[in-house]
């Protein structure tokens, strides 16, 4: 029969486990900073696909012969990759010194300053012009080779008009998550080489590795190479779609799902629980939900508010189609058309069939983690 002290020696070899693994965590950052700093002096990009999958795939073997679950080491391993992409963020590469100074539009807003920091950190001489610098915006703009405007969509055309003439050899970038009414303001503006870019992300992320940036052509777009290639450097993935593709898909992805999350929110909060009470019920799934809604809240409402305002015009189609799809299911509720109801469900699943597994997968670990937090508070 087992005893208090056979246990306690149990605990004990864990904790020296644990001391041994942290120990090793240690080495592995020191070496993964050194990594990052050849990086820097050859110009190669932070993240490397075919490298992360091939190591992947051998730890998980590694895993399978030793008897241990390969999902906990692939867990293991990406939390210890993306601790490395922040440990090589001091910095960086510079691929495109022609396109140095930089001027940065709206450089004091959190978007602005988030690419201001990152160019500074692979080497550009970056210079900002914001509100409390327009009487200097000549002085501030002369000689450069990039401006990106990084300022709120109703506000772009405006800047942008305003701006001193720049160089005829000058880029000008836009980020705004609308692309066909900002690039034909930019290239109004300035007569030389224009590209737009929509960064998929927030200014609140810890790397860019992974990072998806869409890239929409303006004019000359081979001086833009140059800058998608740092982007590139910086471990971003790089997707270029036409803009009027690019604006179509951003009302599904961003207008449709910025509203829908917004009504779902309002309406939670006329509800009679706490948001306490639905969390301490909650499955991980509806937890995950939560966590989504709540986000979108932590953040700015102007900045929501126009991002719906920015295309309503153009989503009222989608629009009516969405509230027909959900007033044709509350019908079938309604009448208890079970068959109806799996005929619909068939339909969407088509849609999804190739990539169920994958989110499915996915998904599945997402939810874990969701679990683990919930434990944890």
């Amino acid at each position: 029969m087992a005893t208090v002290n056979e246990l306690a020696d149990l605990r004990a070899g864990i904790d020296e486990c644990d001391a041994q693994l942290v120990a090793l965590l240690a080495k592995r950052n020191s070496i993964t900073e050194k990594i990052g700093a050849i990086k820097q002096q050859i110009g190669a990009p932070l993240h490397a696909p075919d490298r992360e999958a091939d190591l992947l795939a051998a730890r998980r073997q590694e895993a399978v012969n030793q008897g241990v679950n390969p999902e906990l080491v692939e867990d293991i391993l990406r939390r210890m990759m993306r601790e490395a992409y922040q440990n090589q963020q001091g910095n960086l590469a510079c691929s495109a010194p022609q396109l140095s100074p930089i001027v940065i539009v709206g450089g004091k807003g959190a978007m602005g300053q988030l690419f201001a920091q990152q160019f500074i950190r692979s080497g550009y001489e970056v210079r900002i012009l914001d509100k409390e610098q327009q009487a200097e915006s000549e002085a501030i703009l002369a000689g450069a080779k990039l401006v990106l405007v990084s300022v709120p969509i109703n506000a772009l055309e405006q800047v942008v008009a305003a701006l001193p003439k720049l160089d005829d050899d000058c880029l000008l970038v836009d980020i705004t998550s609308v692309k066909q009414k900002p690039l034909k303001a930019l290239m109004a503006a300035h007569n030389g080489p224009v590209v737009g870019l929509h960064p998929m992300f927030g200014p609140d992320i810890s790397h860019w590795v992974k990072q998806t940036v869409v890239v929409c052509e303006g004019r000359n777009h081979e001086v833009a190479q140059g800058l998608l290639a740092q982007l590139q450097v910086w471990g971003c993935q790089v997707v270029e779609m036409e803009v009027k593709k690019h604006d179509e898909a951003m009302q599904i992805i961003q207008v449709m799902r910025h509203l829908t999350t917004f009504v779902y929110g309002q309406f939670l909060a006329k509800q009679s629980h706490t948001l306490a009470e639905l969390r301490s019920c909650s499955s991980p799934i509806y937890q995950l939900e939560l966590m989504m809604v709540g986000r979108l809240f932590a953040q700015s409402p102007e900045l929501y508010s126009d991002i719906m305002l920015a295309q309503f015009d153009d989503v009222e189609d989608l629009l009516a189609n969405y509230q027909a799809t959900f007033a044709d299911t509350l019908e079938k509720l309604k009448t208890g058309n079970k068959a109806a109801l799996i005929e619909g469900f068939a339909d969407a699943k088509e849609y999804f069939s190739d990539a169920t597994a994958h989110f499915l997968t996915q998904s599945r670990s997402l939810l874990n983690k969701a679990n683990d937090a919930k434990v944890l508070d």
